[in-house]
C-alpha cells in the first residue's frame, strides 16, 4: 500500500534482532567468538591471497582461482561480521534504510562470485584430471584473468536491481530485520505492498545463478569419478581425488547451508531460530573454514606458512 497521495512509504531505518530468543547478556558474550572469527577469517584469508601473490610458482589456475576465492571470502565477511559484532557488543539495532540495502546487495552479489569461483575450480580439477595434456593450453593466465571478471560481473549484473526492486515498495508495518544482517527476503517481508516480482526474481535468480552453477559443479565431479575409476593404478587414482578434497569441503560448506537456507524460506511461514541459525552458518562459515583447509590440505601453501612462522622463531 502507497500513502494516499500516491508516495512510498520508506522507514529512516531498519531493526537488526540478531538471535531471536537471546537477551542482551547472551548477545554481548557471543561477541567475543564472533571477533575470533572474524580475526581468523581476516588472517586466513589475506594470508592465502598474499602467499599466492608473492611466489610465483603458485601463479596457477588452481592457487589464482583460490586467491579469488579468499578475496571474495575477505570482502563478504568484512561486510557481515563487523556490523554483527557492533550489534551484539552495543545493543544498537538500528541500521540505515540504504545502509541495508547497500550490505544486502553485496552479501548476494558476493555470494553470487564465490559460487561463480568454485564452479571455475571445479572445472580446473575436470580439466587437470581428465584431459591433463590439455590444462596449460586451456586455462591460461588470460583465461583463468577473464573467469575471474566474467564472475564478477555476473554477480553485479544479476542482483544490481534487488536494491531498486525494494525500494518500488513501501514499508508500512514492522521494521524488525529477524536477522543479524540485510537479506532480499527478510526485507521483502516486510513490505505492505505486492512483493511478487520481489519472489518471482528472486527465485530465478537463484536458480540461474547458485541452481546452474551447482549442477555444473555435480557434472564436473560426475566426469571426475568416471575418469578415476578408469584410471590403471589405484595411487594414480588416489593422488587425483587427493587434490579435490578442499574444493569439495569448499563447496560442501557453501551450498548444503544455501541450499538449507533457501528451503526453509520457501517453506514460507514465520522467520524462526531454524533460518536465523542457517543464515549465519551460510555466511560466517566459508570465511573461516576455507583457508584453514587449504592451509591443510594444500602442501605449497602449508610449506609456505610454516617457513614464514619458523623464520620468525630464529
Amino acid at each position: 500500500m502507497a500513502t494516499p497521495n500516491g508516495t512510498l512509504v520508506h522507514p529512516a531505518y531498519f531493526l537488526l534482532v540478531g538471535i531471536p530468543g537471546l537477551g542482551p547478556n547472551v548477545h554481548f558474550w557471543l561477541a567475543f567468538p564472533l571477533c575470533f572469527m572474524y580475526g581468523l577469517a581476516t588472517l586466513g584469508n589475506l594470508a592465502i591471497v598474499l602467499i599466492i601473490r608473492m611466489e610465483r610458482q603458485l601463479h596457477e589456475p588452481m592457487y589464482l582461482f583460490l586467491a579469488m576465492l579468499s578475496t571474495t571470502d575477505l570482502v563478504l565477511s568484512s561486510v557481515t561480521m563487523p556490523k554483527m559484532t557492533s550489534l551484539f557488543l552495543t545493543g544498537i539495532q538500528e541500521i540505515e534504510f540504504n545502509v541495508c540495502l547497500a550490505q544486502m546487495f553485496l552479501i548476494h552479489a558476493l555470494s553470487a562470485m564465490e559460487s561463480a569461483v568454485l564452479l571455475a575450480m571445479a572445472f580446473d580439477r575436470f580439466v587437470a584430471i581428465c584431459h591433463p595434456l590439455r590444462h596449460a593450453s586451456v586455462l591460461t593466465r588470460p583465461t583463468v584473468a577473464k573467469i575471474g571478471l566474467a564472475a564478477l560481473i555476473r554477480g553485479f549484473v544479476f542482483f544490481f536491481p534487488l536494491p531498486f526492486i525494494l525500494k518500488r515498495l513501501s514499508y508500512c508495518q514492522t521494521h524488525t530485520v529477524t536477522h543479524s544482517y540485510c537479506l532480499h527476503q527478510d526485507i521483502m517481508k516486510l513490505s505492505c505492498t505486492d512483493t511478487t516480482v520481489n519472489v518471482v526474481y528472486g527465485l530465478f535468480i537463484i536458480l540461474s545463478v547458485m541452481g546452474v552453477d551447482s549442477l555444473f559443479i555435480g557434472l564436473s565431479y560426475i566426469l571426475i569419478l568416471r575418469a578415476v575409476v578408469d584410471m590403471s593404478s589405484w595411487g594414480a587414482a588416489l593422488k587425483a581425488l587427493n587434490t579435490c578434497i578442499s574444493h569439495l569441503c569448499a563447496v560442501l560448506v557453501f551450498y548444503v547451508p544455501l541450499i538449507g537456507l533457501s528451503v526453509v524460506h520457501r517453506l514460507g511461514g514465520p522467520t524462526s531460530l531454524l533460518h536465523v541459525i542457517m543464515a549465519n552458518i551460510y555466511l560466517l562459515l566459508p570465511p573461516v573454514v576455507n583457508p584453514i583447509v587449504y592451509g591443510a590440505k594444500t602442501k605449497k601453501i602449508r610449506s609456505r606458512v610454516l617457513r614464514i612462522f619458523s623464520l620468525d622463531g630464529r
